[in-house]
């Protein structure tokens, strides 16, 4: 169980717990009236999204049933179960159209796959692919949406890649490193659909950006 300052998230029925990178992208990323959370999880992307922008819908899907029922769970637990809409459906089906798309994706391509099916669901890109993801990102986002997802950075390439493949423009590309003097482990990069202005930055785990960015979160 994770305490946060405006609400718990349990975990014992979904294969990825919660983690930095989950709370990295829920602080971060950019929202809207209409937001999508791709792979909620535990719902805790979802949870951070709608404190942050509390007039907004969060649709939160997850193609696990254990993530779903525990997204579920959180979800009614906390002060925010009126803005948040839990579906068991892959994106691939999805239908709607978003302001903010946000996902903590699967990353694992060239590994081997573990022996618990939920657990490789959760990590590997079997059941969803960069391209496909990206592919439903396009057609779901708003005409002035933004796409936000957070990855390793040797993964990083193929992130972008297939983003210019279906058409995105990168909007902000921020990497996440432990301590100053190692480059980032970490990127959170944030897409639209016409030509802007890339911005470039790196936060520090820990420093005073991370803590300004987090600082709502963490008790």
């Amino acid at each position: 169980m994770f305490q946060f300052k405006r609400f718990v998230v349990e975990q014992d029925l979904c294969a990825m717990k919660v983690g930095m990178d989950g709370v990295l992208l829920g602080a971060w990323a950019p929202g809207g009236k209409r937001i999508l959370d791709v792979g909620t999880g535990t719902g805790l992307i979802a949870l951070m999204m709608a404190q942050r922008y509390q007039e907004s819908v969060v649709t939160a899907i997850d193609i696990d049933e254990g993530a779903v029922r525990q997204a579920t769970v959180n979800v009614e637990r906390s002060p925010f179960s009126y803005q948040i809409i839990i579906k068991q459906e892959i994106v691939q089906e999805h239908e709607g159209v978003y302001d903010s798309i946000v996902s903590n994706p699967p990353y694992f391509i060239d590994s081997l796959n573990a022996p618990d099916q939920q657990r490789n669901i959760a990590r590997h890109t079997d059941t969803l692919s960069y391209a496909e993801l990206m592919q439903a990102a396009y057609r779901l986002l708003a005409d002035d949406g933004e796409f936000s997802v957070i990855v390793p950075f040797d993964y990083k390439r193929r992130m972008e890649d297939e983003a210019t493949f279906v058409g995105f423009f990168p909007h902000q590309v921020v990497g996440v490193r432990t301590v100053e003097r190692k480059p980032p482990k970490r990127y959170l990069l944030s897409f639209v659909k016409h030509p802007i202005l890339c911005d470039h930055s790196i936060i520090t785990i820990g420093d005073e950006e991370y803590k300004t960015l987090t600082g709502d979160f963490y008790l």
